[in-house]
């Protein structure tokens, strides 16, 4: 339920984590296909702050709902879309940001799972994995989350990936979730 403050993250287990993300249940909004409408004169900032004509948006349930309706369009632009209305919105990086990590396990038996600032619980592998990529300014690590929308991983948890990856050993520094190996290093 989007408009559900959160449970402590802290306090979960990974169990309760997984069956949390598969209980979310998400509008079908790949399946809407409405007239645009304009822009939204929204925009999500690099940090994830939500903004609205420029002012933050103060109520973490509205940022929720707002962010169950959010989709990537083909052209890579994104919008605010429901069975009636479609409305673009500016995204500085990603839509969502992963706040914090919990780990589980060690080596290729690991799960790492991640609470994004929406309040949404993804755990890494197949359907949702990590990769980093080069820029100028260094590494921007992301995770998928869902149907083409990622979430930058915050810096914290970044070093808090790069210490799991240092304690491996491996040939490649990386992290494993869920059977799946990740190189911590930029995509070629």
């Amino acid at each position: 339920m989007p408009n559900t403050p959160p449970p402590d993250f802290a306090s979960l287990s990974l169990a309760e984590i997984a069956r949390l993300a598969e209980e979310h249940r998400l509008p079908p909004v790949e399946s809407w296909n409405p007239a645009h409408c304009g822009d939204s004169e929204m925009r999500i900032a690099r940090d994830g702050t939500w903004y609205h004509q420029g002012s933050p948006i103060g109520r973490p349930a509205m940022v929720r709902l707002f962010s169950t309706i959010l989709r990537r369009e083909p052209t890579g632009g994104f919008v605010l879309v429901t069975p009636v209305e479609k409305l673009d919105i500016a995204v500085e990086d990603a839509p969502f940001v992963a706040v914090e990590l919990k780990v589980e396990g060690e080596g290729a038996t690991m799960r790492l799972a991640f609470r994004l600032n929406t309040g949404d619980v993804v755990v890494a592998g197949p359907d949702h994995p990590l990769r980093i990529e080069a820029r100028e300014d260094g590494p921007h690590p992301y995770l998928v989350v869902r149907r083409g929308l990622d979430a930058l991983v915050a810096r914290s948890v970044y070093y808090e990936l790069a210490q799991l990856a240092l304690a491996q050993d491996g040939a490649a520094p990386g992290v494993w979730s869920q059977g799946v190996f990740f190189p911590l290093e930029p995509e070629a």
